[in-house]
């Protein structure tokens, strides 16, 4: 159960954004060390969570019944009282039950009537269970538990605090905070004024602590000893990492090697991104573009590794020249005429793309096309052993149960290429090392998208089948997606609406009309 929570949390000062769009849960018991950069934000997570600050976006939500206590590397007490009596008001309660029987002990050293004697040892009995309750029997011993473990001898305890230094001022904050057993500890730097010892005792007192903590520390070995989930503000962003500080090191290097390789794969996507806006142009106004579209494409994009890549693993596929015939079919719903005496063929290296407003008929061809739906007259006909992979189908029918590196590497091309392949053109996809083990079941909805997508450009089948792709994938995706679709050897039939990606892989077009019906035209 979560006892804090940030939803969608954006803060800004003026113009400098310090985070955004922040989702972070903390759950009764984690122990969470919160590092990053000087101004990265750490402090500004806690003034959130305490409701000095307000978001700029998103909200931060705290459960009413936890009791939270914080303490700064600023915080400092201040009064007559001493160090010893601000602590013994942390348990007034406890103080007047001790009262009281203090007063039922007298009075029953003076009590004649039995009558009155029974009512005093009712009530007696009545504080004792109290005490038992609020553990009141332990309060000094903890109390001096505490200030000793924390360095405060005889005389700086009893001391007036405001004739305290500001560091033992800062070490009688951190004790009061400590002795209300509060449900959730923010602690901000609380190693600073401690020495050895006191470190070693508040590592033992956290470690007991069975509430939940959010720590920012310079001290990499307290961290180490405290947390079990380290979270590092980096890029306006909550990078999670489960474990302490040496965890976080070691998973933070291999996360960068990955942000390395990811970046060499986005470096050489924006070039061909760029590559291709500077041809558009060009390609569009050439007399024999379809013919050479293609060719022009595997052409001008063959030096890049990605696509190295990609042609080595298509490397051996071999595809008839007619895939399928669509021989005059047509479909109605509900007396509604969707399409009429659509014919049509499919060929090796087409790229046909079908356009059209909502509920002119593109996806009711795509299930004629998949069988899902039997057309009212006419046929589908593929060709003998020809195959297709649908993306939709293929994200419907991911096993849960399965993780994403066994279910690419176990079907279709997967089956015969080489598994480090496979896996860097999961790495292309976004996946990391570490998300290759994880189940699908656990998987976000765009992860899902793109072990679906991986699955259809690696299935090894004839023809692939796309029903608004670009919909379910992030931009380095739809681009890795793009690279594959050109140099896949066989068909891709895909309903789209993005222009780019249609003017990018396109060489066919299969126009719905609600007015003048369905039109083929060469891109």
């Amino acid at each position: 159960m979560s006892v804090i929570r940030l939803e969608n949390v954006t803060k800004k000062y003026e113009d400098a954004m310090i985070f955004r769009d922040i989702y972070f849960r903390l759950s009764q018991g984690e122990r969470v060390g919160l590092i990053g950069r000087n101004g990265a934000g750490k402090s500004t997570v806690f003034r959130l969570i305490m409701g000095k600050e307000e978001p700029t976006n998103g909200k931060v939500e705290i459960d009413p019944q936890v009791k939270i206590g914080y303490f700064s590397q600023f915080s400092e007490l201040s009064g007559s009282l001493s160090v010893h009596q601000e602590l013994e008001m942390c348990f007034e309660q406890v103080a007047h039950i001790e009262r009281e029987l203090q007063e039922v002990a007298e009075k029953l050293g003076m009590a004649t009537d039995d009558g009155e004697m029974d009512k005093l040892l009712s009530r007696q009995a009545e504080l004792f269970e109290q005490m038992e309750h609020l553990d009141g029997w332990n309060v000094s011993v903890e109390i001096n538990t505490v200030l000793t473990k924390l360095g405060f001898n005889d005389n700086s305890r009893h001391q007036p605090v405001d004739e305290l230094s500001g560091g033992w001022r800062n070490r009688a904050a951190l004790a009061k905070m400590l002795i209300q057993t509060p449900d959730v500890v923010l602690l901000d730097e609380p190693t600073n004024y401690l020495d050895m010892e006191g470190i070693a005792w508040l590592e033992q007192w956290l470690f007991r602590f069975k509430g939940a903590m959010i720590l920012v520390s310079h001290d990499r070995e307290f961290i180490d000893k405290v947390v079990t989930k380290t979270i590092e503000i980096e890029n306006y962003h909550f990078q999670e990492y489960d474990g302490n500080y040496t965890d976080y090191v070691r998973k933070k290097k291999m996360r960068k090697k990955e942000l390395d390789r990811q970046f060499e794969w986005e470096e050489e996507l924006l070039l061909m991104e760029a590559e291709a806006i500077d041809s558009r142009s060009s390609r569009k106004t050439s007399k024999d573009r379809l013919s050479r579209k293609l060719a022009d494409n595997k052409k001008r994009i063959e030096p890049h590794p990605v696509n190295v890549l990609i042609t080595d693993i298509y490397e051996k596929l071999r595809f008839p020249d007619k895939l399928c015939e669509v021989k005059k079919i047509s479909q109605t719903y509900d007396g509604r005429r969707i399409f009429e005496n659509i014919s049509f063929d499919i060929q090796k290296e087409d790229r046909l793309v079908i356009v059209g407003p909502n509920g002119s008929g593109k996806s009711t061809l795509i299930k004629a096309l998949t069988g899902q739906e039997k057309p009212e007259s006419g046929e589908v006909v593929w060709e003998r052993g020809v195959s297709y992979a649908y993306f939709n189908r293929m994200w419907e029918e991911l096993d849960p149960k399965d993780t994403v590196s066994h279910a690419v590497n176990t079907y279709g091309l997967g089956l015969d290429a080489p598994r480090k392949k496979v896996n860097k053109f999961l790495s292309m996809l976004q996946f990391s090392e570490n998300d290759l083990s994880k189940f699908i079941g656990n998987l976000s909805g765009g992860q899902k998208a793109r072990v679906a997508l991986a699955k259809c450009l690696l299935s090894g089948a004839a023809v692939i089948l796309l029903d608004e792709p670009t919909n379910h994938l992030d931009l380095t995706s739809i681009q890795v997606m793009e690279q594959a679709l050109i140099h896949f050897p066989g068909a891709v039939i895909t309903v789209s609406h993005d222009r780019f990606f249609i003017d990018k892989i396109g060489t066919k077009m299969l126009t719905f009309d609600p007015e003048t019906g369905v039109s083929e035209q060469s891109l």
